[in-house]
């Protein structure tokens, strides 16, 4: 496939399916699909994720993408997010690191060397991410058997958040819907406080939505919101008018020119 200026691959890897799109060019329409492989997932989290290197593979050999530049999304259930609160007389990244790896242990009981860990954002009050080395594996291995350079590696929420975040209004909470999970960023002063990924009952009502953004508020000691602005296909009933008491919910792009 002949590469234009500024062109380049943006894959998206979901628990059981991968999809290419192209994106970039002044030619060529931003997010133009090339492709998909769907997949029977294996073993989760802790597996060695053999089922999405297999796909890539096939992907890739689809079409000639050798020398292209790809950019890889990963869905928000194949990677954890937490905040780490600063430990008292921290002097050193290296302080912050290892309060990391003790609050995701507490957190999700598993052991951090299965996992890749990076800090997703500078701030006084950071987060990490953490993505499984196995999948990272497959996903590196498959990209340098189709010969292409791999130029980043993020979750979907990262990257949302770091495109939206000086889009949001002031007192809004921001989320990201992929699928059935809805990954919710929780704010208090316009500030990040913690990041929930939610699983999302099929067909769920706005009442399912206000009750689960109420209980994300009691957990964290926060108030509730007044805007909750989504990216990712919101259901109709969601972002219709908000009853008293309750909040708004808009779609990022959507609701007064933030695109």
């Amino acid at each position: 496939m002949r590469r234009r200026p500024g062109q380049a691959l943006q894959l998206r890897v979901a628990p059981d399916a991968v999809h290419l799109a192209c994106t970039g060019g002044w030619r060529a329409r931003a997010g133009t699909p090339l492709g998909q492989q769907l997949f029977v997932p294996d073993s989760g989290l802790h597996g060695d994720f053999a089922a999405v290197g297999k796909a890539l593979a096939q992907l890739f050999a689809a079409g000639d993408y050798a020398g292209w530049p790809v950019r890889v999304l990963l869905d928000d259930a194949l990677s954890r997010l937490w905040p780490v609160a600063l430990p008292q007389g921290a002097a050193s990244l290296a302080d912050i690191e290892a309060a990391a790896a003790l609050r995701f242990q507490s957190l999700y009981g598993d052991a951090p060397g299965l996992w890749q860990t990076s800090r997703a954002w500078s701030a006084d009050a950071p987060f990490f991410c953490a993505v499984p080395r196995a999948l990272l594996a497959q996903v590196t291995r498959a990209a340098a058997g189709g010969r292409l350079a791999i130029i980043a590696i993020v979750p979907q929420f990262v990257a949302s958040w770091n495109h939206w975040q000086g889009a949001l209004k002031p007192g809004a909470w921001f989320g990201q819907l992929q699928e059935q999970t809805l990954t919710l960023g929780v704010l208090h002063q316009g500030r990040l406080q913690a990041v929930r990924a939610i699983s999302v009952p099929q067909g769920a009502p706005r009442s399912w939505l206000e009750q689960a953004v109420a209980r994300e508020a009691l957990l964290h000691g926060v108030a509730a919101p007044g805007l909750l602005q989504l990216c990712g296909a919101a259901p109709p009933a969601w972002l219709a008018p908000a009853a008293a008491g309750s909040f708004a919910c808009s779609v990022v792009g959507h609701d007064g020119g933030l695109a």
